[in-house]
């Protein structure tokens, strides 16, 4: 009997960070060469231990942590996460513009769930990332991809012209996945312009905001008082408290919208995980100065993938930033290609950026995404001396 299958999940790609795994199942690793995993962008140590202690309190001694909670979150979660949102960016943000979601997957699924329907188109800057197209495919709609300059950076202008009547949103990430790039303020508030004057919504994806290379706040998006007219704004605990298994993310948005997110939630997964959202809470109210040390080694290391890369004749960098770095390699073999013969020959497995564009796009095929993030700086420089090898 063959497979009863929805025709969106059929037209859709499958998961590249598990096409990848199972390169590794399929690939003998170079003698001598132990594995470096530059392929996801996701802490692989547990969180700090005060953070785990915490959490081992907690699921001991208060019940409720067990149990359901409110859908959008718990009340002293909401209002810390908006004060933090305030006092980082400015403006004003209540908890009633902030909802809790089981990771920032989740919060962008149901921020579109809520705005477009088959048939409808969400514009997003190319590279883009996977999941937010494979989100948009499984339900319908069209990804419209906005191509992006030589520093990885989108155009207004571009964008507006590829707007329809049947273009509900503009996606944008910063700092960015896949791309590492940081949009600059200015960039953000002529999207933000154009979302407005178009009467669409801008969704910012901000996962990686932690990590941000200026001081101060990315933008001044929130400064407006109507903010929430057209803004979205997306947000992860995973990468800040290293608490990926835990899936906590967050929406700040009109509470009009968020009602509706809440039908979304409520049918998905009631509520997000309490021991999750105990574990962001206090992250928020002890982790600041622990936060402020996570940034300053991802800037190390991003220090040493720019310097590494700058000694290394036949690849280019495009973009470095956050957990991510960009480079258009020197071989004439496609990047999928590519990526499996670096496993193979020197043990180093990152995605191609085929999986970052759309089908057809001849640009995918030269590019390379390394998620450094999980690499010290002296791994970073193993790294380097594997890439000049293989040259």
């Amino acid at each position: 009997m063959s497979l009863i299958l929805n025709p969106a999940f059929a037209r859709t790609f499958a998961p590249p960070v598990m096409e990848a795994r199972r390169w590794l199942s399929e690939t003998t690793l170079p003698e001598g060469l132990s594995l470096m995993n530059l392929s996801q962008a996701a802490p692989v140590d547990p969180p700090p231990a005060s953070l785990r202690q915490a959490m081992a309190r907690a699921m001991e001694q208060d019940p409720e942590v067990h149990l359901y909670g409110p859908v959008l979150g718990n009340a002293p979660l909401r209002e810390r996460l908006a004060a933090r949102i305030a006092a980082l960016y400015g403006g004003t943000v209540t908890a009633r513009q902030v909802a809790l979601t089981s990771g920032c997957n989740q919060a962008f699924c149901a921020t579109i769930a809520t705005l477009a329907g088959p048939g409808d188109a969400v514009i997003l800057a190319a590279p883009w990332y996977f999941n937010h197209v494979m989100w948009l495919s499984m339900s319908g709609i069209e990804a419209v991809a906005l191509p992006t300059g030589a520093d990885l950076l989108p155009d207004p202008d571009h964008a507006e012209a590829l707007i329809t009547p049947r273009t509900r949103a503009i996606t944008l990430v910063s700092p960015n996945n896949p791309g590492g790039v940081e949009y600059p303020p200015a960039l953000l508030a002529a999207f933000a312009d154009l979302a407005r004057r178009h009467g669409i919504a801008l969704i910012v994806d901000e996962t990686y905001r932690d990590f941000h290379t200026q001081d101060g706040p990315p933008h001044a998006l929130f400064t407006d008082p109507d903010w929430d007219e057209s803004f979205i704004h997306l947000y992860s605990f995973s990468k800040a408290y290293r608490l990926t298994g835990h899936r906590v993310g967050a929406i700040a948005a009109s509470p009009a919208r968020l009602a509706e997110i809440e039908k979304f939630l409520d049918t998905v997964t009631i509520c997000v995980s309490g021991p999750g959202q105990m574990a962001a809470l206090w992250g928020l109210e002890n982790l600041e100065d622990w936060l402020a040390g996570e940034r300053a080694e991802i800037l190390r290391r991003r220090a040493a993938m720019c310097e590494g890369f700058g000694q290394i004749d036949g690849w280019e960098l495009l973009g470095c930033g956050a957990y991510f770095a960009y480079a258009r390699h020197p071989y004439d073999a496609p990047s999928p290609e590519m990526a499996k013969r670096l496993l193979a020959k020197a043990g180093v497995l990152m995605l191609p950026g085929t999986m970052f564009r759309p089908d057809g796009d001849p640009e995918g095929a030269r590019e390379m995404r390394i998620a450094f993030a999980n690499a010290d700086v002296g791994q970073i420089g193993t790294l380097m001396e594997r890439l000049r090898a293989a040259l």
